[in-house]
């Protein structure tokens, strides 16, 4: 019955893929990935026309063993042939199993090399990618779309293969042997196809809601299991009502895969059904042409046993189209990824950046966020809707310079485009117009790797992996001694705090280093900035949610990060910038105000409103406290 069931596999395939239309040129890219394996393929092919062959030649041999051993008495031949048949069972295990090794080894290189490829071209992606991807949605690509791509050249084409090979023989045979038997075993065969349909409709249905509800309830644990999502349960959550809407979703999914078991089982019982019936009206024919001398007992046992290959082959067939291409489209999905082009790439030329102290030039930056064409795909984008209005001229024409080993800081209200820069500068984000020139070379023709190296960034909420202290500081040197680790850390006025650890620089952080304080998570942000060692220090409000003891840590930190570098300094609170070489005020895109902090406060403008502001601020929460 294995070729039954690969046909209810087949059959309950999502069969809305044969309308879909692919792409001009993806069978040639999909061959392309193919190359490297063709010596593989073609031996895993030899394995299974040799295995569809051995199918009918057992049966065959069975016929000689029963007509020409069995009822003649001749004891030689019976022997003879009863050895064949069991050589014939070992040789078809044996390439059975050479046909899996082959297959896998093409199945797992296939998956090994899309998903390497795939992981390394999203890697590339701009962060405007990653700010409106779903990530599931990606993670899915990587893997589920992945995996239905390989079995193109595994499961769906020996399949085919097979199957036209297996149905073309036994027909052939079967014909030969007794044409009256194999017409009326075609006759039957709606009564095999018609449940086998139904029940096949009905499980795709059935699968398609079943990964639905399970995408649910693994959302649900998702939200809820990761630090952020189970402080806010703890905070605002009702236990009793979590558990119930988890144990509603739960259930959903327990009695679907109950529906799907029965039909299963269904299928099976009409299957053994409909093959019994088959046998019985195959004997009952054969037996009456047996009785009449028109065909022989082994010729009887023969068909029986070819019978039983005829109806898998036929309907996996009948649904070809389907699985050919359910694998295209997976296929094609994945080249969607691959067709979407970074925002932010290498130019064709690179120069390379002058050695030396940075000097940071802005001229005439224009800069508005992309739209959604631009740098995503909506497939990836979960509840999408088409955006309309643009994001606007978020930066408009500014100009500034930054000298070599100058502290330059950058302030203004909420949403005037002062983390804006900072992602200009690393070129998380390219200029819409204007140029950022470093040492007089435009970023955009330098390398984004050798730029990248030059800066250190710290922003407001550092990330931290999942993974020990050590690897976190490590992700800036790679090759970093441990003396240099703890050097960094005593400079980022953390070392004391680690040592005081149990396991020390093997603490495991916890998800987005949820185990440490925000002053103790941003002290170590800074000691890996030093590993670093860059000559460009940008930092985007790194003191601004910490309270004022782990500021003033933090503070002392960034005083030894700021030592002999270009410093771009994005504050909230203006008493961080009051050293400052220079103040640029920023307000709707546009620099309103240059100035040191004496020079501002004296112009009355905007940086002294705001300075003036957080001073009562600051005045009035010492007046409550004391």
């Amino acid at each position: 019955m294995h070729g039954p069931w690969m046909a209810l596999r087949s059959l309950s395939s999502d069969q809305s893929v044969k309308h879909q239309k692919l792409k001009p040129g993806t069978f040639n890219r999909i061959l392309q990935f193919a190359k490297p394996y063709r010596r593989y393929l073609l031996v895993f092919m030899a394995t299974v026309v040799i295995d569809a062959t051995l199918v009918v030649a057992t049966p065959l041999l069975l016929r000689s063993l029963v007509d020409d051993g069995v009822i003649p008495g001749r004891g030689d031949i019976v022997t003879k042939l009863a050895l064949a048949v069991a050589l014939l069972a070992i040789a078809d295990a044996g390439f059975s199993a050479l046909g899996r090794w082959f297959s896998s080894r093409i199945g797992e290189g296939l998956i090994y090399d899309l998903r390497s490829q795939v992981f390394e071209h999203v890697q590339k992606q701009s962060i405007a990618f990653f700010t409106r991807t779903q990530t599931g949605s990606l993670i899915s690509r990587i893997n589920s779309d992945v995996i239905g791509a390989q079995q193109a050249f595994t499961s769906t084409l020996s399949g085919v293969v097979s199957n036209s090979l297996t149905l073309v023989l036994v027909a052939i045979a079967m014909l030969t042997l007794s044409w009256q038997i194999t017409v009326i075993s075609l006759l039957l065969l709606p009564i095999f196809m018609v449940p086998t349909k139904w029940i096949g409709k009905k499980l795709a249905g059935y699968t398609r809601r079943s990964f639905e509800l399970n995408a649910q309830m693994s959302s649900t644990m998702t939200e809820r299991f990761n630090v952020s999502g189970a402080l806010l349960v703890s905070l605002y959550g009702d236990g009793a009502g979590e558990s119930q809407n988890f144990r509603g979703k739960a259930r959903s999914v327990a009695d679907m895969g109950i529906k799907i078991a029965m039909l299963n089982r269904i299928f099976f019982i009409a299957m053994t059904s409909v093959a019994a019936v088959a046998t019985a009206v195959a004997y009952g024919v054969g037996g009456h042409l047996a009785i009449n001398d028109q065909i022989t007992i082994g010729t009887l046992l023969a068909i029986t046993a070819l019978l039983a290959r005829l109806y898998g082959p036929l309907t996996a067939l009948s649904n070809v189209r389907v699985d050919v291409m359910s694998a295209l489209v997976s296929f094609e999905r994945v080249f969607e990824v691959f067709d979407l082009v970074p925002m932010v790439r290498d130019s064709v030329v690179t120069k390379v950046i002058p050695p030396g102290m940075p000097k940071v030039e802005f001229n005439n930056v224009v800069f508005a966020y992309p739209s959604a064409k631009e740098i995503s795909l909506a497939s990836l984008e979960g509840a999408a809707k088409e955006e309309v209005p643009d994001s606007g001229i978020v930066i408009d024409g500014i100009s500034f310079t930054c000298k070599p080993g100058s502290f330059t800081a950058i302030v203004g209200p909420s949403g005037a485009g002062k983390s804006t820069i900072s992602s200009l500068i690393p070129r998380l984000y390219d200029v819409t117009n204007g140029a950022i020139l470093i040492n007089g070379i435009d970023i955009r023709d330098s390398k984004i790797d050798d730029l990248r190296r030059l800066i250190g960034v710290v922003t407001q909420d550092s990330h931290m992996f999942h993974e020990s202290i050590e690897s976190n500081l490590r992700y800036a040197k790679v090759d970093a001694t441990e003396n240099e680790i703890w050097a960094a850390c005593d400079l980022a006025q953390i070392g004391g705090f680690v040592r005081s650890l149990p396991n020390k620089l093997e603490t495991v952080v916890g998800e987005r280093g949820h185990r440490l304080s925000g002053g103790e998570k941003q002290r170590l942000a800074i000691a890996r900035l030093l590993l670093k060692a860059p000559s460009i220090v940008i930092l985007d409000e790194a003191t601004a949610h910490l309270d004022s003891e782990n500021e003033a840590l933090v503070q002392e930190a960034l005083k030894v990060a700021l030592i002999g570098r270009t410093s771009i300094v994005i504050a909230h609170r203006l008493s961080t910038v009051v050293h400052a070489d220079q103040i640029l005020v920023l307000d709707g895109g546009k620099i309103v105000e240059t100035g040191r902090h004496e020079e501002l406060v004296a112009k009355g403008g905007l940086y002294f409103d705001l300075f003036q502001r957080q001073s009562l601020g600051l005045s009035e929460q010492q007046s409550s406290t004391d």
